[in-house]
């Protein structure tokens, strides 16, 4: 076998979430685009924002030389500073552009996250149900995740995370607003966390580190609000991208921001930047480096994405489905009326309504729904929806 053996085990139990995004490619050649529902794959199909345009035009038609030569690498100082100046705006630390490493997207990010802080065998805790794409990073840098269960309604199970803390310990990883729940946990939550993780720190004589998954921050409904890791624990990164807020997932644009409070932060940002070079993504997009720095305000307009989980929620739960409504995010996380939730989601596919199994996030006995798709899509997909859940119920 010419593969590497760790590779081929992780093709084996590659991502659900490709594996259904490609049944949709194959359904829609058969039966036509038309007539095939796919909720698979978290692509947010608005357009960006209509400043991008103006941006990109400025950006194109700016004569000073050098523009797309290499830069530190860390990223611009000028992108670095307006990340900075933008989280001020959230949390109460003095942020400032040597703070901030520019990434390739908030996947570059944690790569490079694990990279600087893992030793062989380090465990990172991630409490389940989760974006299953942690796993592979954390095994390329040798380190090993440790799933902890989230509450019935997937609220953080504080108990289970502490005792799922051993000497191997390195960090705690969350994602709020969650893929793929849609949760967004609360400010009481994250304290009690972060007091949690200062006991068991001392307890071992080292640092636990926090990381949080941040793509969706601005995604929000309800008027929920998203607390700040940084003012609950010093020993603390954000990671993120503009992938979901500006609609730039192909792009690949995203950030590490370090507490300025951390320990050692001054090495700990040496370690980031070293690895940043070192993994492959040397740097983030010159260009869309310094078309974010125009837009660290902007947003998609959330409330179409709002309207669409108003209409699958209330329309889903007249059905039947049992479903927490989304705090945030693009997504739906219904329990399957069955224990077997890739049976299930097989039932839906014979309506050419294309779901992915919660299985495939570590959450069996769900499935999710990612609604970043046109309104007719949601629409037309209802009767399919109905027809399967009645054979069950």
């Amino acid at each position: 076998m010419a593969l590497a053996k760790k590779v081929q085990a992780s093709l084996e139990r590659s991502s659900w979430i490709r594996k259904m995004f490609e049944e949709g490619i194959k359904r829609k050649a058969e039966f036509g685009a038309e007539n095939v529902f796919d909720f698979s794959l978290g692509n947010p199909d608005l357009e960006p924002p209509a400043k991008l345009k103006e941006v990109l035009t400025d950006l194109i038609a700016d004569p000073r030389p050098g523009l797309h030569g290499y830069m530190p690498n860390a990223g611009f100082a000028e992108t670095r500073e307006a990340v900075a100046k933008y989280l001020r705006t959230f949390n109460s630390q003095d942020l400032a552009a040597d703070d901030i490493v520019m990434t390739s997207g908030a996947g570059g990010a944690l790569n490079v996250v694990f990279r600087t802080i893992l030793d062989p065998g380090d465990e990172i805790i991630i409490p389940s149900p989760f974006f299953v794409e942690y796993n592979f990073y954390a095994e390329t840098h040798q380190g090993a995740t440790k799933i902890v269960k989230t509450k019935p309604d997937f609220a953080l199970d504080l108990d289970a995370i502490g005792e799922a803390v051993t000497e191997k310990t390195k960090a705690v990883l969350i994602n709020s607003p969650h893929n793929p729940t849609g949760r967004v946990y609360p400010k009481e939550d994250i304290d009690a966390l972060a007091q949690l993780l200062r006991d068991q720190s001392a307890k071992l004589g080292r640092v636990i580190y926090l990381l949080s998954d941040e793509p969706y921050r601005k995604i929000i409904y309800d008027d929920v609000k998203v607390p700040s890791i940084f003012d609950a624990y010093n020993e603390s990164f954000v990671v993120t991208s503009f992938s979901k807020d500006l609609s730039l997932a192909g792009e690949r644009i995203g950030y590490i921001a370090a507490n300025p409070n951390m320990t050692e932060k001054q090495q700990m940002m040496g370690g980031l930047i070293l690895c940043n070079r070192i993994l492959g993504f040397v740097n983030a997009s010159a260009f869309m480096q310094r078309a974010i720095a125009f837009l660290m305000e902007e947003s998609v307009d959330v409330s179409i994405y709002k309207g669409r989980r108003d209409l699958l929620y209330d329309k889903l739960s007249s059905f039947g489905y049992e479903i927490p409504k989304p705090e945030g995010a693009f997504y739906l996380f219904p329990k399957a009326p069955i224990e077997d939730d890739v049976a299930f989601v097989g039932a839906l596919a014979e309506e050419n309504i294309l779901v992915v199994p919660g299985s495939g996030f570590m959450g069996p006995g769900h499935f999710r729904i990612a609604y970043c798709v046109d309104d007719k899509t949601i629409e037309n997909s209802l009767p399919g929806f109905e027809r399967v859940i009645k054979k069950y119920k």
